[in-house]
């Protein structure tokens, strides 16, 4: 079963009585000789005997965490050197453990993952003075490793942003000039608003609620900025003050979910703050707070930190002042020094994408409209842990992360739907690698084009170090903006799809934050996204039960059964890789038992099965050669 240790880091472990003589070592051994390494339990837990419900099945809350030792735990070796002392303190920062790093701990292991790869260098650059690769985070994953990698490294010197001279008006960030641009496209009013919406149970104190979202406005320039065109070129302006009013409502519970969503409007970017707070009150002790802000001042670790420096501020916290602001980056992105920068990054993105670029060829229910619709919906489907954490297994013992497991998994369906070996997905990353704009709220993040080559004789391991090698090519390139690349490569342009790709793939890998508020419980209000920026989005999240798997689609393009069909066979894909992951492509199967089922029994029900991969696309040829005129 999966159960959080007793550092809170979920793991699979394993329960057993046992006779005299039977250890866990000789457990282990037996397993190991039947399993791939990733299904092998990292705990073995004897017990006298297993607790059992009044119904007689096993009890599975009543079976105790799993504690470190031989039984397969981690055992704590404290750091040697100064250096590695240092190194186990930045870990602990950035991994946000009460538990003490050990030097044999592996990153990835104890709750590293991309994401908290990027931040951690980051940090070793400020408190080390080292710019270490983020490929070796991956390589040397311990901190005794790192440490003695460091040993190998020249000692620089962290080079803090600095302030923006004084001006009354500032030039935009590359991300913020894309921003400014597709704003003004015809019906993508409401595609780069980041709504949300949280559920407030107990005592609200409305003047200390509308103060704390004052102290957010005074606090962060962005959401007192304006964006305009001066001399035919598009800049930011602060504003020394914005009218910001909280707006109040009173509604039925049957009102909410339509009172939430006509919250959702468009922004005018020339008119600050670019942030809507908005209060339901359903009963004197249940509210509703929406919020709404656009994409060119916020992106998502901004929500965090926009909840977070609310919930401070709410419960009567002094927050320490902002060093830099947002206007102060985007000068510093485009000063000359960042643009040598740039320019060596440039290279690398030019030859991924030399030679001619792939068009995803992802068959549709509708034909693609002459301009894109932005109108969309969501499809929701989850994995439960014991799934979701084979996945994660099977990614450690390859020396890859969850996030390349799940993508290489994505970009395989999109091969077998539409046969094609080269394909492009955007991926978001969190562009906040210097350290001084982590407290920042701003658009910060940028957009990755991962190319790959799934071919149908490559087994998937093989293809896994395919997409781990892409992926972290892409991360060390990452400050590259994928505003520039659009510009620098071959694109047709067409106002039908987006540019490089068409599909977007993301694990969300935010924090999740401990919301406590005095008097008050804070929980999310669902909603349903009703925009699909692409054809197709997949967003994964983790959570408590497994994996979440969100599908976002253009209704204009696709039905919603079609997409119900597409995730389905997303995660029968990844249960084939799990059972076999040295499996080919052409080999690894995504059709459900119902329709392996169907289809054998309307061909032939006599004929041994064939490998669904295969099997699906011979049966329709042949199926269409008998009855031509039949529909599909």
């Amino acid at each position: 079963v999966v159960r959080e240790d007793q550092e809170g880091q979920k793991a699979l472990c394993a329960y057993y009585t046992a006779e005299d003589g039977l250890t866990a070592a000789d457990l282990k051994r037996a397993i190991a000789s039947e399993l791939p390494g990733y299904m092998i339990p990292s705990y073995f837990v004897e017990l006298e005997r297993l607790p059992l419900t009044p119904n007689g099945k096993i009890d599975r809350k009543a079976l105790p965490a799993p504690e470190g030792g031989a039984g397969g735990g981690r055992e704590y070796v404290a750091p040697r050197t100064e250096l590695e002392a240092k190194l186990a303190a930045i870990w602990q920062d950035v991994l946000v453990r009460e538990k003490a790093v050990g030097v044999t701990d592996n990153f990835f292991d104890i709750g590293g993952h991309s994401l908290r790869a990027t931040t951690l260098v980051s940090k070793m650059h400020k408190e080390l003075g080292v710019e270490f690769p983020l490929r070796d985070v991956f390589r040397y994953s311990t901190v005794e490793e790192m440490a003695a990698a460091m040993e190998r490294l020249e000692i620089g010197s962290f080079t803090a942003i600095p302030a923006a001279e004084p001006s009354e008006y500032y030039s935009l960030s590359s991300a913020q000039k894309r921003l400014y641009i597709l704003n003004q496209l015809e019906g993508a009013e409401l595609s780069y608003n980041i709504p949300g919406a949280m559920l407030l149970e107990g005592e609200l104190d409305r003047q200390r609620f509308e103060e704390a979202f004052r102290g957010l406005v005074a606090r962060h320039e962005t959401l007192r900025t304006g964006f305009e065109m001066v001399k035919g070129e598009a800049v930011q302006r602060i504003y020394e003050e914005a009218a910001f009013q909280v707006e109040y409502v009173q509604i039925s519970g049957e009102q909410a979910e339509e009172t939430v969503r006509q919250f959702v409007r468009p922004f005018d970017l020339a008119k600050p703050p670019l942030l809507r707070v908005g209060l339901a009150e359903l009963a004197p002790d249940r509210h509703i707070l929406m919020f709404d802000t656009h994409h060119i001042v916020s992106d998502g670790v901004s929500i965090d930190v926009l909840i977070e420096e609310f919930v401070r501020l709410y419960s009567g916290e002094q927050l320490e002042p902002l060093s830099i602001q947002y206007k102060d980056y985007a000068v510093w992105q485009q000063s000359d020094k960042q643009k040598a920068q740039l320019a060596k990054q440039e290279a690398y993105w030019l030859d991924m994408f030399r030679g001619e670029l792939p068009v995803l060829e992802l068959p549709t229910d509708y034909p693609r409209p002459s301009m894109q619709s932005y109108e969309g919906r969501t499809l929701q489907l989850f994995m439960d842990s014991e799934k979701s954490e084979g996945l994660k297994r099977l990614a450690a013992e390859n020396g890859a992360t969850l996030y390349m497991v799940l993508l290489a998994g994505y970009t395989i369906l999109l091969h077998k739907y539409t046969g094609q070996e080269d394909v492009v997905v955007g991926t978001p990353i969190a562009g906040r690698n210097h350290s001084d704009v982590q407290p920042l709220i701003g658009m910060f993040v940028n957009t990755l084009a991962i190319r790959s080559y799934p071919a149908a004789g490559k087994t998937f391991l093989d293809y896994l170090k395919e997409i781990k090698e892409t992926t972290l090519g892409a991360f060390e390139h990452q400050n590259y903006p994928f505003e520039e690349l659009v510009d620098k490569v071959n694109v047709a342009r067409d106002l039908s799809r987006n540019p490089l790709f068409d599909t977007m793939f993301a694990l969300q890998n935010t924090e999740n934050l401990e919301m406590q508020l005095p008097g008050l419980h804070l929980s999310t209000y669902a909603s349903e996204e009703i925009v699909a920026k692409f054809d197709l989005s997949l967003d994964v999240t983790e959570i408590e039960e497994g994996l979440e798997y969100l599908f976002e689609y253009a209704t204009a393009l696709y039905k919603t059964e079609t997409v119900e069909k597409l995730a389905a066979h997303y995660l029968q894909l990844l249960e084939s890789i799990l059972r076999n992951p040295s499996a080919t492509i052409a080999d690894l199967g995504i059709l459900t038992p119902a329709e392996k089922e169907q289809i054998l029994s309307a061909f032939n029900p006599a004929q041994p099965e064939a490998t669904p991969a295969a099997a699906f696309h011979r049966l329709f040829e042949e199926q269409a050669e008998r009855t031509p005129e039949e529909a599909a």
